[in-house]
């Protein structure tokens, strides 16, 4: 207790001491620094070579022996004038009126603004760009030594790289592209601060203003595309329409016709059924009529007789009613005779049949090679009786 006592006595005067020393030493490092900078050679006279940010930089810290040094910050210390180490963060010790910290560099990430400046496109139309830069120091002795600020020096060499790479796009790339042209410049921009100690990040254009009468052509431009869309649009729609429309006519047309060709076949299927149906009845009829004939023979003969008669009868008296012109046979008036053609047709059923049957008797084996030559229908049979009647 008592001996930290004594350090902290002897440690007062011992600071007071020092006081007008470290003054003297920051006075005499500002000066240096100021007289460097003013008395740089440059375009504007004196002060053409001092850097636009020159006068916002934060003070040097002082040598007061014992220092520490802040995180992903580099101190540049020098010896009587000349480099002599990068004080890394920590604890530094210095030695009073040989060491200075000459400069203060910061190994974080700084967004630098660009401020707007003018750029003419390849097509000839002026614009008005600005934009952010994202560097980082990671040389701190070529940051101190290789160029006098390099902040100011990446601004400066910023806008001119916008403005050649501007220089190379129309308009509408400038507009479309912006990605690639951010990247463009950031490369140009490294292959040149490497010497420096700073690499850059990233570049940004923020705003792109070009003049009124560019903006307002390109307003009539947009407009003028999109009515030409939609038109294009409505006719294709227009188009698809009748399309569709033709396509249903078509597709309706098509079924109508199988829906035809259908009920056509059907309604053939169904005559030709009903026909053969018809037919099947009517011959069956005839069958039964002869074989009643052949088994009744004078009482079915007679009892044919009196039906032809009567149908004979009701068919005149038909025609009589009815106002139309008809072609009758010659002995129209004899209905006896008539009724004996009908009769003597019958007849030679009834022989065809018996001749048939004795056929049958006669030579059995053989009548069933013969049968569909010689054996008729009774229709037939009736038909060729009528006409050889006729014939006479």
């Amino acid at each position: 207790m008592a001996s930290a006592l004594t350090r902290a006595a002897l440690s007062v005067p011992l600071r007071q001491a020092q006081q007008p020393f470290l003054q003297l030493a920051a006075r005499r490092t500002f000066l240096t620094t100021a007289q460097r900078a003013l008395t740089a050679p440059g375009p504007g006279g004196p002060l053409g070579g001092v850097p636009a940010t020159y006068f916002q930089r934060p003070s040097l810290p002082a040598n007061t022996i014992v220092r520490f040094v802040p995180q992903q910050t580099a101190w540049i210390v020098e010896r009587m004038g000349k480099f002599n180490r990068i004080l890394q963060p920590g604890l530094a010790i210095l030695i009073p009126f040989l060491d200075r910290i000459a400069y203060v560099k910061s190994l974080k990430e700084v967004a630098l603004e660009i401020p707007s400046q003018s750029a003419i496109t390849a097509d000839n139309v002026t614009l008005e760009l600005d934009g952010v830069l994202y560097t980082r120091v990671f040389d701190a002795y070529k940051a101190s030594y290789g160029v006098e600020d390099a902040e100011y020096a990446i601004s400066q060499l910023a806008q001119t790289t916008m403005r050649s790479e501007i220089g190379q796009l129309t308009l509408d790339h400038v507009l479309k592209e912006r990605a690639a042209l951010n990247t463009n410049i950031t490369a140009a921009i490294n292959e040149a601060a490497q010497a420096w100690g700073v690499t850059c990040l990233r570049y940004e254009i923020r705003d792109i203003h070009a003049p009124a009468g560019v903006v307002e052509a390109m307003h009539r431009q947009v407009t003028a595309e999109r009515s030409k869309r939609a038109e294009i649009l409505e006719s294709e729609g227009q188009r698809q329409s009748a399309i569709n429309i033709a396509e249903g006519k078509k597709q309706s047309v098509i079924l109508a016709s199988e829906a035809l060709k259908a009920e056509q076949i059907n309604r053939a299927s169904g005559e030709a059924e009903a026909i053969l149906m018809k037919a099947k009845a009517t011959a069956a009829g005839i069958d039964a009529i002869a074989k009643s004939i052949a088994e009744g023979e004078d009482a079915a003969r007679g009892a044919v007789s009196l039906s032809v008669a009567e149908k004979y009868v009701d068919a005149f008296s038909k025609l009589a009613k009815e106002s139309t012109a008809v072609v009758v046979p010659g002995n129209v008036g004899d209905i006896g005779g008539m009724i004996a053609t009908g009769l003597s047709v019958y007849g030679k059923v009834g022989e065809a049949q018996a001749k048939t049957m004795a056929r049958k008797y006669l030579q059995p084996g053989e009548g069933e090679e013969f049968q569909p030559e010689e054996e008729k229908s009774m229709k037939d049979t009736m038909l060729e009786g009528f006409e050889q009647t006729a014939k006479h």
